[in-house]
This record gives structure tokens, C-alpha cells and sequence, in this order.
């Protein structure tokens, strides 16, 4: 089940993804990636998979320690689970830098890459699209 559940937690913000990068101006992109409940999908199986393991998992969590987490990690439920997790925030992350990239009307082009390294790396996506994003926001016509 674990294994179906991480494959899972990754096929459903594939479409969300797909919209941003690939349909990106399409006004069905902006409308579905305007709503925060786009991360859903992936909490839900967040939910499915921590289910079993929600009680070692909690109690790990209200004091953590490096051994307690590394042991937690051993089990197939809580790395699908922790999978999910990450896949929700980097999409909200995502989601977040394709709509600020819209209203600066940064072009899709330049967003296409910085959003796919946003899904593999986040934390290298976001502060790239930091770096970018002021010196290539265009004017608004009539501002």
C-alpha cells in the first residue's frame, strides 16, 4: 500500500505542474493554480499513508531527535507519507511562483525552467525565481 501511495502522492500534482509549464497563459491554468486547494490531492494521501503510523509519527514529532526520525524513517508508510508532504509544499511553492510570474508578466519561457526546477529542487527553485523575478518584471501598460 506505502508503494501505491507514493506513486500516488506524485500523480496527483503532475497535472497542477502541467498547467503551470506547459499551458501557463491558458485562463484554466490561472484559475485552477489560483486556489490554494490545489495542494489537497497530495494532503490526502499525506493522510492515507500517515494513517497507520500517525501515533510513532506524532509522538516523534513533539520532540524529535535524530535517531527517533531516522527510525521512523524505516517504514514505507512514513516515507510515502513525508514523499506527499514535500510534493504539497513544493506545488504551493510552485503554485505561488507561477502566479506572482503572471501579474510581474515575467514570460512563460523563462518561468518554464525555474518552475521544473522548482519541482526538483525547491529550495534551489525559489530563491532562483527571487533572483529573477525583479530585474524581469515588465511593466504593466498604463502603469
Amino acid at each position: 500500500m506505502a508503494g501505491t501511495l507514493f506513486q500516488l502522492a506524485f500523480l496527483v500534482v503532475v497535472p497542477f505542474w502541467a498547467l503551470m509549464i506547459v499551458a501557463p497563459g491558458w485562463r484554466w491554468s490561472e484559475r485552477i493554480a489560483g486556489s490554494p486547494y490545489v495542494v489537497l490531492p497530495a494532503l490526502v494521501v499525506w493522510a492515507f499513508a500517515i494513517a497507520p503510523v500517525f501515533g510513532d509519527f506524532a509522538a516523534e514529532m513533539l520532540n524529535p531527535d535524530l535517531a527517533g526520525v531516522r527510525a521512523l524513517f524505516a517504514d514505507d508508510d512514513v516515507v510515502a507519507a513525508v514523499w506527499a508532504q514535500v510534493l504539497a509544499w513544493d506545488l504551493f511553492i510552485g503554485r505561488w511562483i507561477y502566479l506572482d510570474s503572471r501579474e510581474r508578466r515575467i514570460h512563460p519561457l523563462v518561468m518554464a525552467p525555474v518552475l521544473v526546477l522548482t519541482i526538483l529542487l525547491s529550495p534551489i527553485g525559489m530563491p532562483l525565481y527571487f533572483l529573477l523575478r525583479v530585474p524581469l518584471t515588465r511593466a504593466t501598460p498604463g502603469a
